[in-house]
């Protein structure tokens, strides 16, 4: 997890779903700055309490609009790509990603 992390970032939230959670990893995090937006999960036959369901859906609410982009590009044949030369995929992803920006525009169009 810390090659992941990009201290040069301004921002200094790390949002992440129920398999990051454990207490050594959120201290680790909070005492390298980092302010930890993680959702808990239950403990085998404890389910969660009311207020961290609660949390979970605050936390799941901004990720969901980036793991939203994320299936959209997976629908489009993923970010694996076949081709010969670091050019010649960042082409292929930057259109996927035209085609993204398109298809969403076009959706937002017809809404208003």
């Amino acid at each position: 997890m810390v090659d992941v992390l990009d201290r040069g970032n301004s921002s200094r939230d790390f949002w992440a779903d129920r398999g990051y959670h454990d207490k050594p990893r959120e201290h680790w995090l909070k005492l390298n700055g980092w302010r930890p937006h993680i959702q808990r999960k239950g403990q085998a036959g404890k389910p969660i309490g009311e207020l961290d369901k609660a949390r979970n859906k605050r936390i799941a609410s901004p990720r969901a609009r980036v793991e939203h982009i994320f299936a959209s590009l997976a629908q489009m044949g993923g970010k694996t790509i076949r081709s010969i030369g670091l050019g010649r995929a960042q082409f292929c992803l930057t259109i996927k990603s035209a085609v993204y920006n398109l298809k969403r525009m076009s959706s937002l169009l017809e809404m208003a």
